[in-house]
């Protein structure tokens, strides 16, 4: 069967430039560096598959704790929620019956509220590691990048994946830890060529290239470099293209919906 695929722009952070990239060659950047935030509407015979939800409209308004609001402030228009990138391709939130987040963290999990439907598949310790966080301390300041409101949402069913494994005929699910303590990426194999959807795996080019210069503070950065090793194997083996979820030069050149790629 044909698939296409959807680059949903779900609005940008302010990162700062040293967390991302963290180059230890040149003196200290402390300039913020918009970081465009993307989910992933996968169309396959059989059935909706979202990967990534976004952030959740209300983060700037005290559903993200004030720390968080202040290292990654979030700008998102109206246009940018996820629910009008799903209407620019006509789809509904409750036409998507399977979710793939990559990890649990903020600015990707802020949709599933809209989902209470779904059957959703997660990093097993990564679920486990923001499901501790959020409570094993009633303080959200001490939640990290992990949100009580993404992480309490009602689902349909979780699937915990350890194993990489095909979710569909074109559509597999590769582990790629490091950045947290479990990560998936989706390698999409369409008509016109493979995909690699790392996410934050590799949040822009710089944490990818040879050598990778790796961002500031990982979950573990050994887990972290072997992904990488593993994403650059999974590239030459598929001659993939990489799309990275935060990388404002990419994002420039790619098509977002309503346009797709297949």
């Amino acid at each position: 069967g044909i698939m296409r695929f959807y680059i949903l722009d779900t609005g940008y952070l302010d990162g700062e430039r040293d967390s991302v990239v963290h180059d230890t060659s040149r003196a200290p950047d402390k300039s913020l560096l918009p970081m465009p935030v993307l989910a992933f509407l996968i169309e396959h015979p059989n059935g909706l598959v979202l990967y990534d939800t976004g952030s959740n409209p209300k983060a700037m308004e005290g559903y993200w704790p004030k720390t968080m609001q202040r290292k990654f402030a979030l700008h998102q228009s109206f246009h940018q929620r996820l629910e009008q990138q799903l209407a620019l391709v006509g789809v509904r939130p409750e036409e998507i019956q399977t979710i793939v987040l990559s990890h649990m963290h903020l600015d990707h999990t802020g949709g599933l509220p809209l989902f209470p439907h779904a059957e959703v598949y997660v990093p097993k310790a990564d679920y486990i590691n923001a499901l501790l966080a959020i409570h094993t301390s009633s303080d959200p300041e001490q939640h990290g990048g992990y949100i009580f409101g993404d992480l309490t949402a009602p689902l349909q069913k979780v699937h915990l994946v350890e194993e990489d494994f095909e979710l569909l005929p074109g559509i597999d699910v590769v582990n790629l830890p490091g950045h947290t303590p479990g990560l998936l990426g989706l390698v999409l194999h369409a008509k016109q060529g493979v995909y690699l959807l790392p996410q934050d795996a590799a949040y822009v080019r710089a944490n990818y290239e040879n050598p990778p210069i790796p961002p500031r503070s990982p979950y573990d950065k050994q887990l972290y470099l072997a992904s990488i090793q593993k994403l650059h194997q999974l590239q030459q083996k598929y001659g993939a293209t990489i799309i990275f979820p935060h990388d404002i030069e990419q994002f420039q050149q790619l098509r977002t919906a309503p346009e797709f790629y297949e």
